[in-house]
């Protein structure tokens, strides 16, 4: 019964992992589309702000929880709301490159789906920020909301649009904050198998809670990237996890249980014929064998 699927299992350590300097150009070169390609959105001021508008007012609508009882929990004290910051400033570009590189020399297969959705959702991203500019929650007076990585620091951004050169402070929707935390997470869980590895959704999680709860961003603009990933992953199917695997421990321990599991049946039908067995044809249990020497 094992035998229709023995071809795609010799071949499950056949993906090879494309050349370095090729691919560390091209996840350079995805990192700095995103950040030139923020900077063609910046301008629209008054766009932006009624976009923002209409954002919050669809929230409301939708009866989706206020950013500001999530922020009142953050500013209960001081050393809370500064390591959110924090999380926002350092961890979205690490995390992301580091789920890559493991995925490189761990998981071939894999990274290459997953460097795929990545440069997916954040071309489609670039194009929202172009056609929607959206304020994020900090700067609308409507919500409430405080700055708080220019109360409390640390801030990756000016404190004024206009001032700023290093990012676009319009470009809310969608959050690759979340797209991407959420990507590394999806990721992970495909191309592991430790029972624990759906902890990595903590990742994603903790994200979301800080980037609403920084007023950086709206509940909908996670929604909005969820969705983007969710388009691209029903078009970008993963790998088989073993298929993945280039002569990795876990393909080799998948090659030779398979090997084991095909010799067993030629034994068993061995013994049977030579009589050397049980009267079953069955072989003798390794503890048993030699006995009587």
């Amino acid at each position: 019964m094992e035998l229709p699927t023995e071809p795609a299992q010799k071949g499950s350590a056949a993906t090879p992992r494309p050349p370095l300097v090729r691919e560390v150009l091209l996840v350079a070169g995805l990192f700095l589309v995103y950040k030139l390609g923020r900077q063609l959105a910046t301008g629209h001021t008054a766009e932006a702000f009624t976009n923002a508008h209409r954002v919050w007012d669809a929230e409301r609508f939708l009866h989706l929880p206020g950013e500001g009882s999530l922020q009142s929990a953050l500013l209960h004290g001081d050393t809370l709301v500064h390591l959110a910051n924090t999380y926002y400033a350092t961890v979205h570009f690490p995390a992301t490159a580091a789920f890559l590189v493991w995925l490189y020399l761990r998981r071939p297969g894999h990274y290459v789906w997953a460097r795929r959705v990545l440069a997916a959702i954040t071309a489609a991203a670039l194009v929202v920020h172009l056609t929607f500019p959206l304020a994020p929650p900090r700067m609308l007076a409507a919500t409430g909301l405080v700055d708080t990585g220019q109360v409390y620091g640390p801030t990756v951004y000016g404190a004024s649009p206009e001032t700023d050169w290093l990012s676009n402070q319009f470009a809310a929707m969608p959050s690759l904050h979340f797209g991407w935390a959420l990507m590394v997470a999806i990721g992970l869980i495909a191309a592991t198998r430790s029972r624990w590895r759906w902890l990595w959704l903590l990742h994603p999680l903790v994200t979301l809670l800080v980037i609403a709860g920084t007023a950086n961003h709206y509940w909908l603009d996670a929604l909005v990237a969820g969705a983007l990933l969710g388009i691209a992953l029903a078009v970008l199917r993963p790998p088989r996890r073993a298929a993945a695997d280039t002569g990795g421990p876990a393909a080799r321990e998948l090659e030779q249980e398979h090997e084991r599991d095909r010799k067993q049946p030629q034994a068993q039908g061995s013994g049977g014929e030579s009589g050397g067995g049980s009267a079953a044809g069955t072989p003798q249990p390794p503890e048993l064998v030699g006995a009587g020497r």
